[in-house]
Formats: structure tokens, C-alpha cells, sequence
């Protein structure tokens, strides 16, 4: 199920100025992973090797192992501390995904067909409102995307939340709140004469 593997190694050396020479001096970030029943635990990554896993969207909405010296564990990211101005990473937050704990986390939508659909090939214009939903569900049935078909929508008809056909075992949380919730996701508007 994981296709992403970061190296990690335990860190002892704690603070904002050890976090500030491992970034300096060592190439590498600080970072944590805490939930499940184990105790938060520091560690410290490759800054190169997690700078390229995250050109992948699927990075963010994957179960990934990490291996904490020679240890596997199985983590979403929870959270990235990106710097303001360069390419860089400055810190981690990754969540243990343990069997049977319910994970709320964003994951992209992909809207597919559009090429197909008649309306915008009259000259139509598709409008995406939104492009990541918030999902939870059991680590054995997170998506890495969910796929939206726009080839049989209408033109004028607005696609919400509650119209998304999701996978087994994953729900949208913020319908449970009410109709209010239910927000727009994307629109075919009619061709302007």
C-alpha cells in the first residue's frame, strides 16, 4: 500500500539551536511523529530526501513508511513548516496511522472528462470551486485522490460536496454538520452568446 519510504533517525539533541545546526550542518530537518499508543518521538530526516517526495501530490494523502533507524512505521504527514521565500523544508509532523484509528486528513480531487462533456465542448467553461476535500477514514481505505466524472454534468448545474461518490469506509466529516456545509465544488456555466 506504501509507495513512499523516508529514513529517519532518532534525535536527542532537542531546542530551537539543535534544530538550527541540524538544518545548518547536517543537511537534515527536525521532525516528530506522535499518536497511536507510543510516546512522540524526535527525529531527524534527509532535507533532500523528503524535498523530493513532496514533488508528489500523492506524498501528502498516502500512508508512508517510515524507517526510524531500521524500524518501520507505518505515518501519514500531518504537517509541513515550509521557509517563506526558498525551497526548503524546516520541519515535520508526521501521525501514526495505527490499525482501526479513524485519520482525518486533505486529500486532492481530480476532475476527469471534462473533454468529454458536451456542454463545455459547445463552449462552456468549467469552473473549480475547490481542489482538495477533507476525508476520514481507516489507513487501509485512504485514496490518494478522489476522481470526480464531469462528462454527464450539465451546463448550469453546480457539483457539491454531497454529490461526490467517495470510496468504501471514506466520508466527508463536514456534511455531518448540515445543509449549510455543503458546499460547491465545481460548475459548468453556459456559453456566453
Amino acid at each position: 500500500m506504501s509507495t513512499f519510504t523516508i529514513n529517519a533517525a532518532t534525535r536527542t539533541d532537542l531546542g530551537k539551536g539543535a534544530s538550527r545546526r541540524l538544518r545548518r550542518l547536517a543537511g537534515t530537518i527536525p521532525a516528530v511523529v506522535y499518536g497511536g499508543t507510543e510516546a512522540p518521538q524526535s527525529l531527524s530526516i534527509a532535507h533532500k530526501e523528503i524535498l523530493k517526495a513532496t514533488q508528489s501530490e500523492a506524498f501528502f494523502s498516502n500512508v508512508i513508511t517510515l524507517n526510524v533507524d531500521g524500524t518501520e512505521q507505518k505515518v501519514i504527514v500531518k504537517d509541513l513548516q515550509r521557509h517563506p521565500a526558498k525551497q526548503q523544508i524546516l520541519h515535520a509532523d508526521f501521525l501514526r496511522a495505527a490499525p482501526g484509528v479513524t485519520l482525518t486528513i486533505t486529500v486532492p480531487l481530480h476532475f476527469t472528462n471534462e473533454e468529454l462533456n458536451e456542454a463545455i465542448k459547445q463552449g462552456g467553461k468549467v469552473t473549480h470551486t475547490v481542489n482538495q476535500v477533507e476525508i476520514s477514514c481507516d489507513a487501509s481505505h485512504l485514496p490518494e485522490f478522489i476522481e470526480i466524472d464531469m462528462e454527464k454534468i450539465e451546463a448550469g448545474h453546480i457539483i457539491h460536496l454531497s454529490e461526490i461518490k467517495l470510496p468504501e469506509g471514506v466520508e466527508i466529516p463536514v456534511l455531518k454538520q448540515g445543509e449549510d456545509h455543503n458546499q460547491p465544488i465545481a460548475t459548468i456555466a453556459r456559453k456566453r452568446d
